[in-house]
């Protein structure tokens, strides 16, 4: 049987703050919320949550992955589900030339997000939510812990973000969440009388957060509350020391003619200098070509004295580490 979550449920109240505090003015006709949702419990949540407490403002979309047979089903069960409640829903099936043979989930995750972020930026949305939670939080920090990540890292995944959608937009990201459990969350939805989708994946032991979520279910003493209390405090830290390295690249960066750039990191911590490194770089490249473990090595060289070239970049070491372009390779 359909029962929806009343508006005036202390659960709305809940949410409307815990959104509210991201994004400080609530939702219009003219910065509507978008939600994503799988069809999953959490999402499904996301869904019932938001269209309770900002009724006509919120639209919805589903990325159907194309990765099993079942997805467009699940898609369509959303749609239905979006089609009670009112609010406006629409599919984003993602087109593969061919499927990664590695990596699968990150490339999914990529494509999903930059079907959101153009879905959110064409229907003017002010925002868009995801509906990751306490327990994910606490999966990350343990999943980046034991990749050795650092503080930026070790913050997981952040409330707010902004991406962009391929075309130049950028989007708002948003986790109104992070402060519901997985099972409060599974239980709304149980109340509103609604079978959530299943994805077989979240209990596949080749996947990565699949033995860490065993991993917390089998281990009381490892309380998903207390990691993500700890990825808040990593995030904190993140932000500080994003803060003092801006202040320390405009003191001791210098760009020169001929898009050379030279970095003074004299007398700072390792990680502040790591930091002014990676920054030194992106003045070239984009962030994603330059990945932590090339950077670290970089670093290293950096600071025993060697030249090191990552991403077409020629660094140099010095009184001043030089970057610039490395000069073209001849061809025969």
């Amino acid at each position: 049987m359909w029962r929806p979550i009343a508006a005036n449920d202390p659960r709305v109240g809940r949410f409307r703050a815990d959104l509210e505090a991201l994004t400080v003015t609530p939702p219009t006709a003219a910065a509507r919320l978008g939600v994503a949702v799988s069809g999953g419990p959490d999402s499904t949540a996301l869904l019932l949550l938001a269209a309770a407490a900002y009724p006509g403002l919120v639209v919805a979309a589903t990325v159907d992955h194309r990765l099993r047979p079942e997805s467009a089903g699940e898609a369509a069960q959303v749609a239905a589900i979006c089609a009670k409640l009112g609010v406006p829903h629409e599919t984003l099936t993602l087109a593969w030339d061919v499927l990664p043979r590695a990596n699968l989930q990150s490339s999914a995750r990529r494509q999903r997000y930059r079907a959101l972020s153009r879905w959110a930026a064409d229907r003017h949305c002010g925002w868009l939510a995801v509906a990751h939670h306490v327990d994910d939080q606490a999966e990350t920090l343990l999943m980046r812990l034991a990749r050795g990540s650092g503080v930026r890292g070790a913050a997981a995944v952040r409330a707010t973000r902004t991406i962009a959608d391929g075309d130049g937009r950028a989007v708002q990201l948003i986790r109104p969440l992070l402060g519901w459990r997985r099972a409060e969350l599974a239980a709304l939805v149980g109340e509103a009388g609604i079978v959530a989708v299943d994805d077989p994946a979240n209990r596949d032991e080749r996947h990565d957060r699949s033995r860490v979520r065993r991993t917390l279910a089998g281990t009381p003493w490892l309380a998903p509350e207390r990691l993500a209390a700890a990825a808040a405090h990593f995030a904190e830290a993140e932000e500080a020391l994003d803060w003092i390295g801006a202040k320390l690249w405009e003191e001791r960066a210098e760009i020169g003619d001929g898009a050379v750039l030279w970095l003074d990191v004299a007398d700072l911590p390792r990680e502040l200098q790591r930091r002014l490194l990676a920054q030194a770089i992106g003045h070239f490249v984009t962030a994603g070509e330059v990945p932590g473990p090339k950077l670290m090595r970089v670093f290293d060289s950096l600071l025993a004295g060697r030249v090191a070239t990552i991403a077409g970049v020629r660094c140099s070491p010095g009184p001043r580490w030089c970057l610039a372009m490395a000069p073209a390779r001849r061809t025969m």
